[in-house]
């Protein structure tokens, strides 16, 4: 026979105690996800304004870079017109 005394397993209080481990352990994760979650959003915030002030700068300086080339062509135009037109004339007149 055995001689030792069985404790009396108190069932509520333990599994009340696992509830409460597991709601204290879910409230620890839930707040680590929505810190992270903050911190990872107004990063991407911030990195996204800066590329926007980058992406405006080049817009800026492509917008002008457009105006020069618009302008070159035309004034090249221009100029082949011109000669067009002088060639024309001294053509016209050697064979007239």
């Amino acid at each position: 026979m055995s001689t030792k005394k069985t404790k009396k397993v108190n069932f509520t209080k333990k599994v009340n105690t696992a509830i409460e481990t597991v709601k204290t352990s879910a409230k620890k994760a839930n707040d680590y996800a929505l810190n992270t979650t903050e911190d990872v959003v107004t990063e991407t915030i911030t990195i996204a304004s800066q590329w926007q002030k980058v992406a405006n700068k080049a817009l800026k300086g492509g917008v002008q870079l457009l105006d020069n080339q618009q302008n070159l062509v035309l004034d090249t135009l221009e100029s082949y017109k011109k000669h067009f037109v002088n060639g024309k004339k001294r053509f016209s007149k050697i064979f007239a």
